[in-house]
């Protein structure tokens, strides 16, 4: 059997970055400028997981990811909890979170992944539980 001379495709998450630079006033670091550090330096993608409590990918990060993602022919990836729903920023420096969907629907990623994690949690640890109905997962999934 001959092995496969295909690529891993390398998606690098942008949220540490976003974390360091929402833990003080201002940009820095900024996310867009480390997003192309990375592309240059070889990464296929680039991944984020924006949550409501914005503790570190805003939503404005990832409109401008796509810009750039669009820009250098990569994949944008954003990742997030389909029932997140819009709700008040936490801080008065950031604007309010408009709802995972509402991202997708902007940002318009190339990829996006549903991670089952509730607003609280400090990071994602299961998948879906698909023995229930899952008729509301099927009709998110069906939108996007």
């Amino acid at each position: 059997m001959a092995l496969s001379t295909n690529k891993t495709a390398l998606s690098v998450n942008l949220n540490k970055i976003a974390l360091i630079r929402n833990s003080r006033p201002g940009n820095n670091p900024d996310i867009v400028e480390y997003a192309t550090k990375i592309l240059a330096a070889g990464a296929d993608g680039l991944t984020v997981h924006p949550r409501p409590d914005q503790r570190h990918i805003r939503p404005e990060d990832c409109y401008q990811l796509k810009a750039l993602s669009a820009a250098k022919g990569i994949e944008l990836n954003i990742e997030g909890n389909p029932f997140a729903g819009a709700c008040p920023s936490p801080r008065n420096d950031f604007s309010d979170y408009p709802g995972f969907l509402e991202i997708l629907a902007q940002a318009r990623p190339e990829q996006a992944t549903l991670v089952p994690d509730s607003d609280a949690q400090l990071t994602s640890d299961h998948g879906f539980d698909l023995s229930g109905d899952n008729s509301q997962l099927e009709s998110i999934i069906q939108k996007i």
